[in-house]
């Protein structure tokens, strides 16, 4: 008996013991449904949103400049390529970089993709390799959305800046970031007098292969460089160091082409190299050029043009390529002495 008892004690407390549990695990279930824990899941949407973009914001000025940039899908010398550019006009005028439409100029093919999907052929207007600025028109357009151009004279470091483009075929491609510095010297390619030599906007807005052709603009949504190279010591994408052309430059040269054929390039008619001690060694003086006739001399050192330092031939070539022909300019030439110069101009021969 004392046995038997023990037994249906234990029973009793197993069975005690397995009621009480299931009874704690359905209050437990009963308090977690009746508790006002939030779950995300359970609220409703937010009403869509439908205000306008904040004025001077990314978000604005990528309203206000996506329906003006187009992709450029080009074909030629057994090569094909991919860039961007920006319409100028109504009637399909579109500014971008030499580069980019280059391959066609020997009887390639440019196709023109515009924001809205639509596809146009498009020829070459003119181009110039020393400022790796070309202007190519759509055919049988009309009714475009262009650009609002801005200036580059005023531009100040820290600024902010949106760039748009096709990097990598992403058409209409977003990104944003500041002037990092202004006027910087860069050599883009080519030889000789068609090498490209920039006096550049440095910036660090992501700019990457696709990108070129492509408008930097400024937090009101005007144009005010185009995006035409990066730096890229050890990989061909985006390491925060990309450069822009001037806008005062690209339309001075793009009215060229358009009301021309051909671009003017600005000159002193010299040879110049880098100077061992800085500055830049005047080469050979052409006869009867802006050079010779201000008395510029072979061997003489440039090392200012106005209040700019020059701090090689690179910089001296940048910095007269901004400047239009028939600008007068001031030398200040190592010895100390100041030379004025009245700048020169001569079409542009494409090779």
């Amino acid at each position: 008996m004392p046995g038997k008892l023990v037994a249906a004690v234990t029973l009793l407390a197993l069975l005690v013991g397995g009621g009480a549990g299931a009874a704690g695990g359905y209050l437990a279930a009963d308090l977690t449904t009746g508790s006002s824990a939030t779950n995300a899941l359970d609220q409703p949407p937010p009403a869509r949103y439908t205000a306008s973009a904040p004025e001077g914001s990314v978000e604005a000025v990528a309203a206000k400049l996506k329906p003006s940039v187009v992709q450029l899908q080009v074909q030629g010398r057994g090569s094909a390529n991919e860039g961007s550019g920006f319409v100028l006009s109504e009637d399909g005028y579109i500014l971008t970089n030499n580069h980019v439409v280059e391959a066609a100029s020997q009887g390639g093919r440019i196709t023109v993709v515009f924001h809205n999907g639509d596809e146009a052929e498009a020829e070459i207007v003119g181009r110039d390799p020393t400022t790796d600025i070309a202007v190519v028109r759509a055919e049988g357009v009309s009714g475009l959305t262009t650009v609002e151009l801005g200036r580059s004279d005023d531009l100040r470091v820290g600024q902010s800046v949106v760039a748009i483009g096709s990097p990598y075929e992403l058409a209409g491609t977003v990104t944003a970031g500041i002037v990092s510095s202004l006027n910087r010297p860069v050599t883009a390619g080519g030889q000789g007098d068609q090498t490209t030599v920039m006096d550049a906007i440095q910036t660090d807005a992501a700019i990457n292969p696709g990108n070129s052709g492509g408008p930097l603009a400024n937090m009101q949504g005007q144009v005010i460089g185009i995006n035409s190279a990066i730096y890229s010591p050890s990989q061909s994408g985006n390491v925060g160091i990309g450069f822009a052309i001037p806008i005062d430059q690209a339309r001075r040269t793009a009215d060229e082409i358009i009301e021309n054929g051909h671009a003017t390039q600005t000159y002193i008619g010299a040879t110049v190299g880098d100077a061992p001690n800085g500055g830049a060694r005047i080469g050979d003086v052409q006869s009867g050029s802006p050079a010779d006739k201000a008395g510029i001399e072979p061997n003489d050192v440039i090392v200012k043009m106005g209040d700019r330092r020059i701090d090689d031939a690179n910089t001296l070539v940048a910095a007269i390529r901004t400047r239009a022909p028939g600008e007068k300019v001031t030398f200040t030439l190592a010895d100390g002495s100041d030379v004025a110069v009245t700048l020169g101009g001569q079409p542009v021969t494409v090779n």
